[in-house]
């Protein structure tokens, strides 16, 4: 009896795993939301999915889903601060208290987007493998990775490839800021950083940015008139 039993164990949670599995789903967060609002962050959130080319349609619902639900709780955490902000700035308080209150609001949000960053990855992979989570990554910060990655590379042919490899964790280290950005704005701003970080970087290594820029106009004009 004991011999079944440990037997048939295995097999009882293969079962209920892929009956979790098979009944998991993502509901959109829409509820006291604005419908034209809501409509267009799907249709954002959509764009990004449409290019995973995912075969099952309730995957890619559901992948939509967590998207969209990543954008509604950015923009949750972000009408919390500002409106703590607001709410200090007017209220009267003396300039330490209030640079202390700023200061708490700010500390609030970004504790919130600490736990909203690691979250979304993990929700993200019930679904996707890692490939595909990268590619999510890269559509909510409009792919700036690999075309500044592959214009540096353009622009510099003659870069190591500790160098090449650098270059690309500084970038991905960035795209993990950019997502957490508040604004299309804010997000490039994140990416410029860390471009000049890449710059002093290249300058310190010996290369002449101003001298390989010219010289990488000058390749692309001689291509585009041939």
């Amino acid at each position: 009896m004991n011999r079944i039993y440990l037997k048939g164990l295995p097999l009882f949670f293969c079962f209920l795993i892929l009956t979790a599995t098979s009944a998991f789903a993502v509901d959109l967060d829409k509820q006291n939301r604005d419908p034209k609002y809501v409509e267009t962050i799907v249709g954002r959130s959509q764009k990004i999915v449409d290019k995973l080319n995912l075969s099952d349609k309730k995957v890619a619902e559901d992948v939509c889903n967590v998207i969209a639900n990543r954008y509604f709780e950015l923009n949750d955490i972000y009408e919390k601060r500002d409106a703590k902000v607001k709410q200090i700035k007017e209220s009267g308080v003396t300039s330490t208290a209030k640079k202390d209150a700023l200061s708490a609001a700010e500390f609030e949000k970004d504790a919130a987007l600490y736990r909203s960053h690691f979250a979304f990855p993990a929700n993200l992979s019930l679904l996707l493998d890692e490939k595909q989570i990268e590619a999510v990554k890269d559509g909510l910060t409009y792919g700036v990775v690999m075309v500044t990655y592959g214009a540096t590379l353009d622009m510099i042919p003659s870069l190591k490839e500790e160098e090449k490899a650098q270059i690309l964790a500084w970038l991905v280290e960035a795209r993990e800021f950019a997502m957490d950005a508040e604004s299309s704005g804010k997000k490039h701003e994140a990416f410029g950083k860390y471009k000049g970080r890449i710059n002093n970087y290249l300058s310190k290594r010996g290369y002449d940015l101003v001298k390989e820029r010219e010289q990488w106009y000058k390749r692309i004009k001689e291509k585009e008139s041939k």
